[in-house]
């Protein structure tokens, strides 16, 4: 005999869902709020220094990528409209 997933199921039984009023789905997600809340850890001065120093460093790295292509390009575009034909 085989036994369905339901029946060997180890979870908490499923609580009969109620139909909540609007005040009361407001007071569920501020409590669902707090509880995430609680949930966070604040980074330490060092860790939230090298965090910094990360996106700063990327953010520098990623202007020279559009600064670089941005010049190339620019150099595309005027050798394709100014030199490639000058029939006066």
């Amino acid at each position: 005999m085989t036994e369905t997933a339901a029946s060997s199921s180890q979870g908490r039984p499923a609580k009969q869902a109620r139909k909540l009023g609007f005040f009361g789905r407001i007071a569920l997600f501020v409590r669902q709020v707090v509880g995430e809340l609680r949930k966070v850890v604040t980074p330490t001065r060092q860790e939230l220094l090298n965090m910094t120093f990360v996106v700063l460093a990327f953010v520098v790295v990623m202007m020279v990528v559009v600064f670089v292509l941005d010049f190339l390009f620019g150099l595309g575009v005027g050798w394709v409209f100014d030199g490639s034909s000058q029939s006066k």
